[in-house]
C-alpha cells in the first residue's frame, strides 16, 4: 500500500443554504423592481405645470413675508432642549419601572439616584428661570 493522498475539496454552500436565502434575494429584486416601475410611472403620468406660486414656500397656509433669515430668541432653543432632555430621560424610566420588581434593591437605589439627578436638574433649570416663557426682565 502506498501513501494515502488527501484531496481537499473546496467547501461550497449547500443547496439548503442557497434555497433558504433565495427568498431574501427574490424579495430584494421584487422590491427594487416595484420601486423602479413606480418611479418611472410617476415620471410619465404626473403633470409638470410649474408656476411661480407652486415654487414658493408654503408655511401653514400663510404667504411668506420678509426674509427667512431672521434671528429667533435663544429662549426657543433652550426650552426645546430642556424638553428633549427630560423627555429622553423619561423614556429611560419606563423600562426600569416595568421590570423593577425583578431587579432587586440595587436597581431600586439606582433608579432613585437617577430620579434625584433629574429633580436636581429640574430645580436648577427652574431656579435659573429657563422654564418661564416670558421673563421678568422682558416685561418692562
Amino acid at each position: 500500500m502506498g501513501p494515502v493522498r488527501v484531496v481537499v475539496m473546496p467547501i461550497l454552500p449547500s443547496s439548503g443554504f442557497l434555497t433558504s436565502h433565495s427568498a431574501i434575494l427574490i424579495f430584494l429584486v421584487v422590491s427594487i423592481g416595484f420601486l423602479a416601475v413606480n418611479f418611472l410611472l410617476w415620471k410619465l403620468i404626473r403633470p409638470s405645470r410649474y408656476s411661480e406660486e407652486k415654487l414658493t414656500t408654503y408655511e401653514c397656509g400663510e404667504n411668506p413675508v420678509g426674509s427667512a433669515w431672521i434671528q429667533f430668541n435663544i429662549r426657543f432653543y433652550v426650552f426645546a432642549l430642556i424638553f428633549i432632555i427630560f423627555d429622553v430621560e423619561a423614556v429611560f424610566l419606563l423600562p426600569w419601572a416595568v421590570v423593577f420588581r425583578n431587579l432587586g434593591m440595587l436597581a431600586f437605589v439606582e433608579g432613585v439616584v437617577f430620579i434625584a439627578i433629574l429633580v436636581v436638574a429640574l430645580a436648577y433649570v427652574w431656579r435659573k428661570g429657563d422654564l418661564e416663557w416670558v421673563r421678568a426682565e422682558d416685561r418692562n
